[in-house]
């Protein structure tokens, strides 16, 4: 494709994408808030998928206040139960490996970019075997603001030393899919379990599961894969 965009990097969200944890945040984040009086359905949790932990306690707390615990113990709590159960019985989502050894292949450097504080998403990279998969580990906790917002995207392209535009992301959320091209990147959506494509169509591509990460990632959102030393 002549007029393909030329891609550089890769970055991967984490939840979601390389480890099914959605379904164990809704399960403990349920349990925490109920402690703290608040009744949450799996349904009212989904629209903060991808969203750090911290901006999801502050959201219902502002709806539902509750005096003690604080805040941010409620959200320690909440990152140390879903930590926990990863390193308990956690696995990487099918095709998560291949997906990493494909990019791999190519010789493009790699980062990941989560609203995941470091602690899970340490817990989740020695799990998996991915700890020196990265070129670049990033946190949303370290940024002024979260998912949807770019900036820990825009600061994965900067740690790789590549421009966002020449980026590519792969994202289970919509808030996450918003992240990647509010920061200009093109965006690879696998929706998590259970969530359809509804709400996707910012997305480049969106796949069924990370089986489907191949060369058709290129031709589905017109891009082409340029190494550093393809360039050389």
């Amino acid at each position: 494709m002549a007029d393909a965009r030329p891609i550089e990097a890769v970055v991967f969200d984490m939840d979601g994408v390389l480890v099914d944890s959605e379904p164990i945040w809704r399960a403990v984040e349920r349990d925490v808030f109920a402690g703290v009086g608040i009744d949450v359905t799996d349904d009212d949790l989904l629209p903060t998928m991808g969203v750090r932990v911290a901006d999801v306690v502050a959201r219902w707390h502002r709806r539902h206040p509750w005096d003690e615990p604080s805040r941010e113990q409620v959200a320690e709590t909440i990152v140390e139960r879903v930590a926990e159960t990863i390193e308990r019985q956690g696995a990487l989502n099918e095709g998560a490996a291949g997906a990493i050894d494909f990019i791999g292949g190519l010789g493009l450097p790699m980062a990941l970019a989560s609203s995941s504080p470091m602690r899970l998403i340490r817990a989740v990279l020695s799990m998996g075997g991915l700890t020196d998969r990265f070129d670049a580990v990033l946190t949303a906790e370290d940024e002024a603001r979260g998912k949807p917002d770019p900036a820990v995207y825009l600061s994965a392209a900067r740690r790789l030393g590549v421009m966002a535009e020449r980026c590519l992301a792969v994202e289970d959320s919509i808030n996450g899919v918003r992240s990647a091209k509010a920061a200009g990147m093109a965006c690879v959506a696998v929706p998590a379990r259970g969530m359809g494509d509804d709400g996707f169509g910012e997305a480049d591509l969106v796949l069924d599961s990370l089986g489907q990460f191949d060369e058709r990632i290129w031709t589905g959102t017109g891009t082409v894969p340029v190494s550093a030393s393809s360039q050389d």
